[in-house]
């Protein structure tokens, strides 16, 4: 599976709420995560905890730059977390844990995420989920169009994950 996302500081929720709302082709809610990174030699392995929703193991391989960038990814539904979190821990040894309320929109394809980060602060994310129909350039376009719809200036962009950002704190 494959999708291009950019993830960015948001200075006022309020008003990407708005934006979000008045182009979304759905709303999906909002969900409390719990995402436990775990030290993996690639790319980045976490369990994502959801509350009342099934929790995912989800591996992804994506470039740490700012920006528009491809991501590479897999997602295992995972019916037992606190016991694959144990097996986990015990492997790999956990690396960062990252809890987060999400609000979720679709605007047709693309995944539009207004994050509220403990300890971190709010986030815009999109991500433009690919397909055989959809490739690269067109996930490129759109969120170039959704950069502009949202007036994200270069210096709001993010170059790697909560869990980069969390480690430095």
């Amino acid at each position: 599976m494959r999708n291009i996302e950019l993830k960015a500081r948001l200075n006022d929720l309020a008003a990407a709420r708005q934006v979000a709302q008045a182009i979304a082709t759905a709303e999906l809610g909002t969900q409390i995560q719990t995402d436990t990174y775990f030290n993996c030699p690639q790319g980045r392995l976490k369990l994502r905890q959801i509350e009342h929703a099934p929790a995912q193991l989800v591996w992804y391989l994506r470039p740490d730059e700012e920006g528009a960038k491809s991501s590479d990814y897999r997602l295992v539904p995972v019916t037992n977390p606190e016991t694959l979190k144990a097996a986990l821990d015990s492997a790999y040894g956990i690396w960062c844990v990252v809890r987060k309320r999400r609000e979720i929109f679709l605007w047709d394809n693309v995944r539009i995420h207004l994050d509220d980060v403990d300890r971190l602060g709010v986030f815009l994310e999109f991500e433009a989920v690919l397909n055989n129909q959809l490739q690269d350039e067109a996930g490129h376009a759109q969120l170039a169009e959704l950069s502009r719809r949202f007036s994200l200036q270069a210096t709001d962009l993010l170059a790697g994950s909560y869990s980069d950002l969390l480690s430095k704190t």
